[in-house]
């Protein structure tokens, strides 16, 4: 046999073996005879001191296995879902009085509602979180569906945003957002644009919260270097103390010619010019 020969057969081999590889990292990862899922979001950030409100529903395989009519209880599972090896890891269990952990289903389990409170959080808390439902003799782990939670000291920036024709004397709409991860304990927006503007919470697709402001404005020259600063207030601590962020943007203003000006919104002290 030849050597080209002796190589390709070895190529194959290296590539089957590694196709079985990494089939068998997937199954390990989301076994076959999985019966328990649920739609939530698959990362998830927090504030220490805060909560944080987990969407969460439920689906099982073969659906007929769940029984609404019969009482059930919800369960989370750090780390490692396989908790009956490690049983320090369940860390809630709905049928229990006192938990490890500050946490409380809000949602109607009798309803594939999951949905789960997570108070007063600290750093520790990061990790990776399982969902077991308990509805005899029907009891399974949503194994194929971890959520992973990180729980920080300190809040990210607002976001500011505009929206419009960036032209002379056209009406623009800027918006500064804010992640929300605790809608019982929303965070507070204010900004230079307007004094107590209105702050709206708003649900996002995947069952997540955002809060905004937001203020329309005829741009002119006068706006040519106008800081825009947003401020964020989150309340802690039941409300006891609070954690702050700001983001700024600049207006500055590129003309065609001494009369006709577009308008752009510079982040960082960078501009770029849309005309």
């Amino acid at each position: 046999m030849s050597v080209i020969a002796v190589l390709s057969v070895n190529m194959v081999t290296a590539n089957m073996l590694l196709s079985v590889f990494f089939l068998s990292g997937a199954l390990a990862a989301c076994p076959p005879h999985t019966n328990l899922f649920i739609t939530a979001p698959q990362n998830m950030e927090a504030l220490s001191g805060s909560c944080l409100q987990i969407p969460c529903n439920f689906s099982a395989e073969p659906e007929q296995d769940f029984n609404s009519s019969r009482e059930t209880f919800g369960v989370w599972i750090k780390t490692e879902y396989r908790f009956d090896l490690y049983p320090n890891n369940e860390i809630f269990n709905s049928s229990k009085t006192v938990n490890t952990y500050p946490m409380n289903i809000t949602g109607n389990l009798s309803q594939k509602n999951c949905t789960t409170l997570f108070s007063s959080l600290v750093t520790s808390y990061t990790d990776t979180y399982y969902f077991r439902i308990m509805n005899w003799p029907f009891r399974a782990t949503a194994v194929c569906d971890p959520i992973q939670i990180t729980v920080k000291d300190s809040p990210p920036s607002p976001r500011i945003e505009i929206s419009g024709i960036l032209k002379e004397k056209q009406s623009v709409t800027i918006t500064c957002s804010a992640f929300t991860p605790c809608p019982h304990s929303p965070p507070k927006l204010t900004w230079n644009l307007q004094q107590d503007s209105h702050n709206q919470i708003e649900e996002n697709t995947d069952g997540t919260f955002t809060t905004k402001i937001q203020e329309s404005i005829t741009l002119s020259d006068q706006h040519d270097g106008y800081n825009i600063t947003c401020s964020v207030r989150y309340p802690v601590n039941e409300g006891k103390d609070n954690k702050t962020a700001e983001e700024r943007k600049t207006l500055s203003v590129s003309c065609k010619t001494t009369r006709v000006c577009y308008w752009i919104l510079s982040a960082h002290d960078d501009s770029w010019d849309i005309s």
